[in-house]
């Protein structure tokens, strides 16, 4: 796939389809270029958007039924099956002409490469307030890596900063389970963000669900967790104690057969038994046991 020029980067369907055609277009929806049976149309397989929210649909087909489709969407004919199109822009809109039980819609045909048809998508949703922030970190992934653009050209382009870019594309890090969060909603890209390259990212997301933590409250539980000191192995504890105690461990163990732990502090402690089957734990409770 050939990388598309900088230049025209961000500009959207009016670098590619010509501005001034656009707009005149789009303010005589009456009078189309071309109407197309809603069948003939297929969805561009290289959609950004992954989701469409049932009920955005249903609101823009409830406005369909009663004003109808107010702007074309954009077109192109399929590259593979003769007599079909492809939508460039515009899947929302026939998803929700076809709730509504429309049989044709208004469409602006244009002649354009695959690599042209997947960058007029990419920046159409990246330029959409509401797209979901996995779909945009795709978006800003394929920008890059489909057609070679900078993080920081992007970032200018759609109007966000360089840091915003990378960062979103970041998401891409977290586990399945994470990004599937985010992209039902249920988790935000603040609230995820903290938890990118962190072992217990599913574990720590699915407690800030659980407890309505907020993106600032994630943070902090990350920092919590490294700051939490290792564990310390037997020799480091054997280590702290003193002579006496640590005899007084191995003369246990060694009337026992078990392993023993003497916790003592000041006039009182504890000590720890450990065993490793049920005839270990019969032993010890007989020998307890025994007047």
């Amino acid at each position: 796939m050939t990388a598309a020029g900088p230049s025209r980067l961000g500009r959207g369907l009016s670098a590619l389809l010509g501005e001034t055609q656009i707009e005149r277009e789009s303010e005589a929806p009456a009078r189309p270029a071309r109407t197309l049976a809603i069948a003939e149309i297929e969805p561009n397989p290289h959609q950004p958007r992954r989701r469409f929210g049932e009920s955005e649909l249903e609101e823009l087909a409830a406005s369909i039924r009663l004003h109808g489709v107010l702007q074309p969407i954009v077109v192109r004919p399929h590259p593979k099956r003769a007599g079909r199109f492809e939508i460039v822009a515009g899947e929302r809109r026939w998803r929700a002409a076809g709730k509504a039980g429309l049989h044709e819609l208004p469409v602006i045909v244009k002649e354009l490469t695959d690599s042209e048809t997947l960058e007029i998508a990419l920046v159409e949703n990246i330029q959409r307030a509401d797209l979901n922030p996995l779909d945009e970190a795709r978006a800003f992934k394929s920008l890059v890596e489909e057609f070679g653009h900078k993080q920081e050209a992007i970032g200018e382009h759609v109007g966000k900063s360089r840091a915003h870019v990378a960062n979103t594309m970041r998401l891409l890090n977290l586990p399945t389970e994470v990004q599937e969060m985010i992209a039902e909603g249920r988790l935000t890209a603040g609230q995820a963000r903290p938890l990118i390259g962190n072992p217990r990212a599913v574990a720590l997301a699915e407690e800030a669900l659980a407890k309505g933590w907020s993106a600032r409250a994630v943070e902090e539980a990350v920092r919590a967790g490294k700051k939490k000191p290792a564990p310390k192995s037997p020799a480091a504890k054997a280590a702290e104690k003193d002579a006496d105690t640590r005899a007084l461990e191995r003369n246990v163990a060694e009337a026992l057969g078990l392993e023993v732990e003497i916790d003592h502090k000041g006039e009182t402690g504890r000590v720890l038994v450990r065993y490793s089957s049920l005839e270990q734990l019969d032993e010890i409770c007989r020998r307890l046991s025994r007047r």
